[in-house]
């Protein structure tokens, strides 16, 4: 048996010498200041409670039943053996190293007793009581909170030359609280370390990083630990330093580059306590740090400058915190399908904590360099409104800067969308087949390399091609739907004018009623659950998030449609019916009023129908080609071995990663922190302003939802909830808040949808609402489309309905004048 292990021993593991014991081994192998010292080892606790270890565990007093037993002769003479050979009559610290403490998960920190100042004759009796303190009631109750079993537990003890501290504390080589691996922490006061690790004093705190302070605060420090000739006690700290700091910058820079040498040999970031004498540092203890929040990134393009982000249109679609893979398929749709908004050296789009914003900026800038800036209520009935008072930002460039960025991109991009409208129509009827014979390809690819090859020859071209459609038909016609609509409102007031721009779908099924209308015909059994899945498989409230399952993969979300359609207040047939009825009056209003008009505004009013179904059918079929992108990103984890880590990569990373490239990999554990952290927050405003915090913002109890503004001005808050005219009608009812479309069987028939947004996965909801309450939206945003066509009276883009309302609330919603009010 040995008894006895010097300090840096290559023996003394975790289970010879405990955690705190194997930890200064290793410091002190690895050439750190660690004050000089030896263990004595758990085989000699072992050995000490042989005689009486079955009666620890029921004994009322165990310090008393340590005391009681003398230590064997052998084991004592190593002890003073070892003890002499450190110098005459040294002072020491006497530690408790338990076979379960400073481990990653568990630190056991404090649970064990330590004693300082100990000389002589008094070790051997130091070393009883730090044994006994194994079985202290507050040992026990961590050991049986933490699943540590009692007889699993042996404690070695460490001794080791005191250090005559003139100051000493604690350093943590990442935030304690914030996480930020890129800071490490000091806590500092005078005298020994047991005030500051006890608690019994307030100390400076200082934080550096880069090998600079970066703050620092000075504590007062009232109490410190010295040292007497029987032991140590507390005495108030000299008046004159309890204000002055304890270490200077210089010091603080020394010990931080310590604590990284320590953190570099662990390779986690790590708790040290640390203690400054004759002109050093020592090194007298250190343990990973247990419960840090996990290493995160920042996913923040609003601290590119001082923009107008809007979540509003395209936001809509994109609800989600996106994982990395999502963003950058996301930013190559933006880059084919949007590029006529675009400002070279600009983003047109921004990832601000995981959410899609737009920049407004570039879109007003542009107008306003153009001479266009009466034509922004274009961009109003596509990305919303802007609150009174809110002044956008410009970005910093001149006019004629911007003009001759934009125009020759404006020119190409003209071309490029004549020549994509002559293949619309061939493309949306051979998209679907296409989807489905890459989805099988995909499915046959046997390699990563495979794979890699199949997405540069077939699926990224498919890709840019459903992207390119869809910006031709989105570029088609924006003149026309605003002209139109603004007219017949002038000419017919707001109730027909929407009434007369209804029966998009009667010329062909409309793309965003597609599934509601599908879920009805399965429903009747006109066709089947796998032509349902097939046809509308691809539309859902997260079409965009790859990591996300299709409808169409995922019975359980059929059946749960199925089930809301039960308990319709009509079904949806019967709604389009009397919308129908409803047009066809105010058809025959406007022949009354303009009979000499009806041939020409009925032609308008077509090609508005013929706009809208072209944009939404082009829509819905470059979701059918994210699906495809799901498919290949899951195929990509599958032929990995990396299953859904493969989301957390971006882009070129996966494709490196295919080609037999795997460095990315270690990156993944902290972009899936990242997302979680992101994703448990709440919605972020749909307007922001400048630099934009998403942690900080929703640790304010008094957010605002609507809009956020860095520059402090301050716009109004609002007590009315008012919106956009989406559909007219007005209806009297129970407004019920919902947060997702996975809570919507909460809505009940006859009661009124308020929500932040919506999308073509709400829609088989629409028929159950009396009226729908949105804070984002604008009179072409889904809502007012499917609301409009279903004959649903909308209030969107009200900014603030589910900060004002809440669940039950009785309201009044007004959609011919964009209104919502509470009732008594």
């Amino acid at each position: 048996m040995k008894a006895v292990l010097p300090l840096d021993d290559a023996a003394a593991d975790l289970a010879t010498v405990g955690g705190k014991g194997a930890s200064l081994a290793r410091l002190t192998r690895a050439g750190l200041p660690v004050p000089g010292g030896f263990h004595i080892t758990t085989e000699a606790y072992r050995a000490f409670v042989s005689a009486f270890g079955d009666g620890i565990a029921h004994a009322e007093d165990a310090r008393r039943l340590f005391a009681e037993h003398d230590m064997p002769a052998e084991i004592a003479a190593e002890i003073r053996r070892a003890y002499e050979a450190l110098g005459d009559d040294v002072p020491v610290a006497v530690r408790s190293s338990a076979t379960a403490e400073d481990l990653p998960d568990m630190s056991f920190a404090g649970q064990q007793d330590t004693y300082l100042n100990i000389r002589g004759e008094a070790l051997l009796d130091a070393v009883k009581r730090c044994w006994a303190s194994l079985w202290n009631p507050r040992a026990i109750a961590y050991r049986e909170q933490n699943g540590v079993p009692h007889d699993d537990v042996a404690l070695a003890v460490v001794v080791q030359e005191l250090v005559e501290a003139e100051a000493a504390g604690v350093m943590f080589t990442a935030d304690p609280v914030t996480g930020a691996r890129d800071e490490s922490v000091i806590n500092a006061s005078w005298g020994l370390g047991e005030a500051v690790v006890g608690g019994q004093v307030t100390p400076d705190t200082i934080v550096v990083s880069g090998g600079a302070v970066t703050r620092s605060q000075v504590g007062d420090k009232t109490v410190m630990t010295v040292r007497t000739p029987d032991g140590t006690r507390e005495q108030p700290v000299p008046e004159e330093l309890r204000g002055r700091p304890v270490l200077d910058e210089a010091q603080a820079v020394e010990l931080a580059a310590i604590g990284a040498r320590i953190q570099a040999l662990y390779g986690t970031p790590m708790d040290v306590e640390w203690a400054w004498g004759g002109g050093a540092f020592a090194i007298v203890q250190a343990r990973p740090i247990t419960g840090l929040k996990p290493q995160v990134e920042e996913w923040n393009d609003s601290l590119k400058g001082d923009y107008l982000w809007t979540g509003g249109n395209l936001g809509e679609a994109i609800p989600d915190v996106m994982t990395p893979l999502t963003w950058s398929l996301v930013r190559l749709f933006i880059r084919e399908a949007m590029s006529a908004s675009a400002l070279p050296g600009f983003d047109l789009v921004g990832n601000i904590g995981g959410r899609f914003y737009m920049n407004l900026s570039v879109v007003h800038s542009i107008a306003t360099a153009l001479g266009m800036r009466g034509r922004l209520s274009a961009v109003e009935q596509v990305f919303g409104k802007l609150p009174p008072g809110l002044d956008v930002p410009q970005v910093p460039l001149s006019r004629w800067e911007i003009i001759k960025r934009v125009i020759p991109l404006a020119i190409g991009i003209q071309r490029r969308v004549r020549r994509n409208l002559k293949g619309i129509r061939a493309f949306l009827a051979t998209s679907q087949r296409r989807c489905e014979e890459l989805r099988a390809t995909i499915a046959a690819t046997g390699s990563g390399p495979e794979l890699a090859d199949l997405w540069e020859r077939e699926i990224r071209p498919h890709l840019v091609t459903s992207c390119r459609m869809l910006e031709a038909a989105g570029r088609q016609g924006g003149a026309t739907l605003v002209w139109t609509r603004d007219r017949l409102r002038k000419m017919m007031g707001e109730v027909d004018a929407e009434a007369m721009l209804t029966g998009v779908n009667s010329g062909g099924e409309l793309a965003s009623l597609g599934p509601v209308m599908g879920l009805s015909r399965l429903a009747r059994g006109e066709i089947t659950r796998e032509e349902f899945a097939r046809t509308y498989g691809h539309r859902g409230p997260h079409e965009f998030e790859v990591s996300i399952p299709r409808p169409g993969e995922d019975p359980e979300w059929i059946d749960a449609q199925l089930a809301g359609l039960r308990d319709l207040r009509a079904d949806t047939e019967a709604l389009l019916a009397r919308q129908h009825q409803a047009r066809d009056a105010a058809w025959a209003r406007f022949a009354e009023r303009y009979p000499r008009q009806v041939a020409t505004m009925r032609a308008r009013v077509q090609r508005w129908n013929t706009v809208v179904r072209d944009r939404e059918d082009t829509r819905s079929e470059n979701m059918r080609a994210f699906w495809v992108l799901r498919a290949f990103a899951v195929r990509a984890g599958e032929l990995t071995g990396q299953g859904e880590d493969v989301f957390f990569l971006y882009l070129d990373e996966l494709l490196a990663l295919l080609r037999g490239e795997p460095s990315a990999l270690e990156k993944v554990p902290v972009r899936r922190a990242t997302h979680e952290q992101y994703a448990a927050l709440p919605i972020y405003p749909a307007l922001i302003v400048g630099h934009f915090d998403p942690v900080r913002w929703a640790a304010d109890p008094g957010r605002r939802a609507d809009v956020y503004d860095a520059r402090g001005t301050g716009v109004p808050v609002s007590d009315t909830v008012k919106g956009f005219p989406g559909a007219p009608g007005i209806v009297e009812g129970i407004a019920r808040v919902i947060s997702g479309p996975e809570e919507g069987d909460r809505l009940k028939p006859g009661e009124i949808l308020v929500t932040t947004l919506t999308n073509v996965g709400w829609t088989p909801m629409f028929p159950r609402a009396a009226a729908v309450v949105t804070d984002m939206g604008a009179p072409l945003s889904h809502a007012s489309i499917v609301a409009r066509e279903l004959g649903i009276p909308a209030v969107v883009g009200t900014g603030n309905a589910t900060m004002r309302l809440h669940d039950g609330d009785r309201i009044r919603v007004d959609g011919e004048r964009g209104t919502v009010e509470l009732l008594a």
